[in-house]
């Protein structure tokens, strides 16, 4: 479809917003109605949580189930009639000429009528007194029941608080929804997956408030800035602008607090969060609590001072637009003053009035702009560092500015202009100490975001040969071998980091601790990764962050793989889930986010799995770059295995267009064989995984090569791998290696006991996928062996295993029901043969001659009681479910 096509359906689904989330809400209104004298449920809640959209839920539940149902508007144009908002429910010919004697008969005449009813009241606040009135007369009189809602904290006459408070009535306050449930609501409307970073902007951006949601999502599917690749929904630039209604609405709301209070709303808006004290100097101490009251402000206390910010992100963006230019720059330089005058003594004071004062003149005091920038830096706002830097003169420029600048850069994922600014810096060098800051800085440059990985070794190996000091040497060094390990020389890069967890200088110690942590777990030695990455997290963590740049969740990826190496999925995953709500860069996020689909494999929960290599893959084209062949490799097998193979292909498609980087070359392979795998073609699926181990065992990736060994072993050739697996097992601490080679070894000998006890071990594990595998195999070696009853119970384990793994196809979890089972290779020759391949091609994919073929489709024909490859393709999807 068409941008155009794709808008105007997903406008569609928004014009009645899916009810997610709100289940717990139901499920207390659906019990309060049960009881007998319950007279109606009322929903509290601000504008736009939901309120109404739960309230229809709810009365279209009871109209369903047999009430006869009613609805009321009320607003306040018809609060201005008596009884106009519900005069269509007062039956014809009753007099109301005398109220007290009309509102009995009117309760009579409904009465007589027999039928349940239910009346759907938006907005009782609205209500006129009179409909109040006689609405509280009919609950009471139990001749309806009231679905009602009520904006909190608006003012209520007398007759609608009787109302709302009938003997009975159930009220609930409803809230914004939190961020899983802002995810569900997305998923819903849009139709498929929603990237994280995406629901975590959208989340923030409208605070869990479903109208203001819904106008973001619009307006951002509009300007094309929310878009689908067919398999995950992005937010290109972080934020959506909303709409025209939107920010109607919320003008709306802030005009509301009248305009004595618009100078300090957009005071705050402007210099957010702002002390108390400032806000009173542009406002009564009265204002600001009746703006709290309102909530359009809310208070933050520490042990120090009182501040101020708004109680919406929009709000600021609305109040900030609505700001004529002048007035913008005479709030900011006020503030400036009174900052200035109180002695500027807090520790982001001097950022703030250097952005201040370059937002309101254009220009700022050099030396506050470079201290500016420097706490922005620590900060992670790595746009403000720009923003800030730019309008330094080039002049006053430094190498350390410039270092700051490049690094700023390179962070935002403009890497040509990050390597402009380091080559420039590089000529104005004035010691050592600056030329080696340089080469650290360009070098991660030129390696992890240009992907120009020799220039970057050449550059660093250069700075080694030119330095003499002893200190620098080792900072070069401990670069080498990160350098080294990621380059696919993983035992290498270990030579060059022998030692660095007790360097001196903590910013190179983290940095080596961090790549040393992924270079052990790559070689097998899991365990010591895991108590080095523990150290080199808690060390990062504590450190001062005027030292260490970068956040400490950048030490989780490596201690994350390394976990899962050992065979602690639970704990991988549980660790993975912090760092991603802890990180504070997108490279980062995307990174975990490719361990995370890393664990979801192996547990065999595919379809998060699939969702997670779909993020990273969208968010690593501009960021991550070394990530996107593998990360297209693992989308693509895991569509492969959920039955989605143009998907599968077209994640191929995808990865042939990416530059190749060492470190994951092993992994690339995966894709491809598991697409092959699924379409029959077990032999070659098996000839390309075994490239991809070969690449591995020649790199010392050892944990990579027995995770394609493995699945080898699954596509039928355990007896290949067997041998291989158990030596990698001695080597490759953690209970995943040694549960690998005892399911290959099982599988090679059809061994149904070896089999069983690694479905156990693999359970322990939480390797769901391939503990349904193996309990499925051991099933087929029983029935082999006539033992029926224990077939069967191996096949219920493997389908309980199976069911945590859902929509996932496998070879070996094809057969497990057949009542005589067939052959490894009648299996691959009947795959074959289901998938449309004639005998001939069947024979050339597999060497064998045409007869030998026929031979074996002929047994498998017997054995599934058909005749022909149309009924064997039927036969084989019955066996697959």
């Amino acid at each position: 479809m068409s941008r155009l096509e794709v808008v105007v359906v997903v406008r569609q689904r928004l014009a009645r917003w899916p009810l997610v989330g709100r289940e717990a809400e139901l499920g207390v209104l659906e019990v309060a109605w049960s009881k007998p004298r319950c007279p109606g449920v009322v929903i509290h809640g601000a504008a736009g949580v939901g309120k109404s959209r739960l309230a229809e839920e709810f009365f279209a539940q009871m109209v369903r189930s047999g009430w006869q149902g009613g609805r009321v508007t009320a607003s306040a144009a018809a609060a201005g009639v008596p009884l106009g908002a519900i005069a269509h429910l007062i039956p014809a010919g009753v007099d109301l000429a005398d109220p007290g004697h009309g509102f009995a008969e009117v309760v009579r005449v409904m009465r007589a009528g027999g039928r349940q009813r239910v009346v759907l009241v938006n907005d009782l606040h609205l209500l006129d007194a009179a409909s109040a009135v006689l609405l509280r007369e009919m609950l009471e009189a139990g001749v309806l029941r009231l679905v009602g809602t009520v904006r909190s904290g608006t003012r209520m006459s007398e007759a609608g608080e009787a109302l709302c408070s009938v003997g009975g009535m159930c009220g609930i306050e409803l809230g914004a929804l939190d961020r899983d449930g802002i995810g569900a609501v997305l998923r819903a409307a849009l139709g498929g997956a929603v990237g994280r970073q995406t629901v975590h902007e959208l989340f923030a951006a409208s605070a869990g408030n479903l109208l203001y949601l819904r106008e973001l999502v619009t307006g951002a599917l509009e300007a094309g800035t929310l878009s689908s690749d067919g398999e995950i929904w992005e937010l290109a630039g972080g934020r959506s602008a909303g709409t025209p209604k939107l920010t109607e609405l919320i003008s709306t709301r802030l005009t509301a607090a009248g305009p004595d209070a618009r100078p300090v709303l957009e005071l705050i808006a402007e210099c957010e969060p702002l002390s108390l004290a400032d806000a009173t100097a542009v406002a009564t101490s009265e204002l600001v609590a009746r703006l709290e009251d309102e909530g359009l402000v809310y208070l933050s206390h520490d042990a120090h001072r009182t501040t101020i910010a708004l109680a919406h992100p929009l709000y600021g963006e609305v109040l900030r637009a609505g700001t004529p230019m002048l007035r913008r720059r005479a709030l900011l330089l006020n503030q400036v003053q009174r900052v200035e005058a109180h002695g500027a003594r807090r520790h982001d004071d001097p950022l703030r009035i250097a952005t201040w004062r370059l937002a309101a003149t254009g220009t700022a005091d050099a030396e506050q702009l470079v201290l500016a920038a420097s706490l922005a830096r620590h900060a992670h706002d790595y746009e403000q560092v720009v923003s800030l830097l730019q309008a330094l003169p080039a002049r006053q420029h430094t190498t350390a500015t410039r270092l700051l600048y490049g690094e700023a850069h390179y962070e935002l994922n403009d890497f040509t202009r990050a390597e402009d600014v380091f080559a420039d810096a590089a000529e104005h060098t004035t010691s050592d100490e600056e030329a080696l800051a340089i080469v650290m800085e360009r070098t991660q440059n030129l390696f992890w975001g240009l992907g120009k990985v020799h220039e970057a070794m050449k550059i660093n190996e250069a700075a080694e040969a030119s330095v003499s000091h002893p200190v620098m040497q080792n900072v070069l060094a401990i670069n080498h071998g990160a350098m080294q390990i990621f380059a696919g020389d993983p035992v290498a890069g270990l030579g060059f980091l022998d030692g660095v967890e007790e360097f001196p200088d903590i910013r190179a110690r983290t940095y080596g601790m961090a790549l040393k942590v992924v270079g052990l777990g790559d070689v097998g030695r899991s365990a010591e990764a895991v108590e080095l990455g523990e150290r080199a997290y808690i060390e990062h963590a504590s450190a001062d962050p005027e030292v260490v740049v970068h956040h400490s969740t950048a030490q989780l990826p490596g201690l994350i793989e390394a976990y899962t190496g050992l065979g602690e999925l639970s704990r991988a995953r549980l660790l993975a889930e912090q760092g991603l709500e802890a990180a504070v860069d997108t490279r980062t996020r995307t990174s975990l986010l490719y361990v995370l689909a890393g664990t979801d494999w192996l547990t065999g929960d595919l379809g998060e799995a699939r969702r997670s290599f779909a993020e990273v893959s969208r968010l690593a084209r501009d960021r991550n770059t070394w990530l996107l062949r593998s990360a297209a490799s693992g989308l693509a097998a895991c569509s492969a295995l959920l039955g989605d193979i143009p998907a599968a292909e077209s994640a191929i498609a995808d990865l042939e267009a990416y530059a190749q980087f060492s470190h994951l070359a092993a992994e690339e392979c995966s894709g491809k064989a598991w697409i092959l795998g699924a379409r029959g073609h077990a032999a070659e699926a098996r000839a390309t995984l075994h490239e991809g181990a070969s690449t591995a065992r020649k790199s010392g990736r050892l944990i990579s090569e027995a995770r394609l060994l493995t699945d080898i072993a699954r596509l039928g050739g355990a007896a290949e791998v067997a041998d291989r697996l158990a030596e990698l097992a001695e080597i490759c601490v953690g209970r995943l290696s040694a549960a690998r080679a005892a399911f290959a070894a099982a599988l090679a000998a059809s061994d149904s006991s070896g089999l069983n006890k690694a479905a156990h071990k693999f359970g322990e594990i939480g390797a769901n996928l391939l503990a349904a595998e193996a309990s499925n195999a051991a099933a087929v070696a029983l029935q082999q062996q006539g033992q029926s009853r224990q077939a069967a119970a191996a096949t219920n384990q493997a389908k309980t295993y199976a069911a945590l793994c859902p929509g996932v196809h496998t070879p070996l979890l094809t057969f497990a029901d057949a009542a005589i089972p067939l052959t490894p290779r009648e299996r691959e020759i009947a795959v074959l043969a289901a998938s449309g391949n004639s005998s001939k091609a069947i024979a050339d994919s597999l060497q064998l001659s045409i007869r030998t073929v026929n031979n074996h489709l002929q047994h498998a024909y017997t054995k599934l009681s058909v005749t022909t490859r149309q009924e064997l393709v039927k036969a084989m999807k019955t066996q697959s479910q």
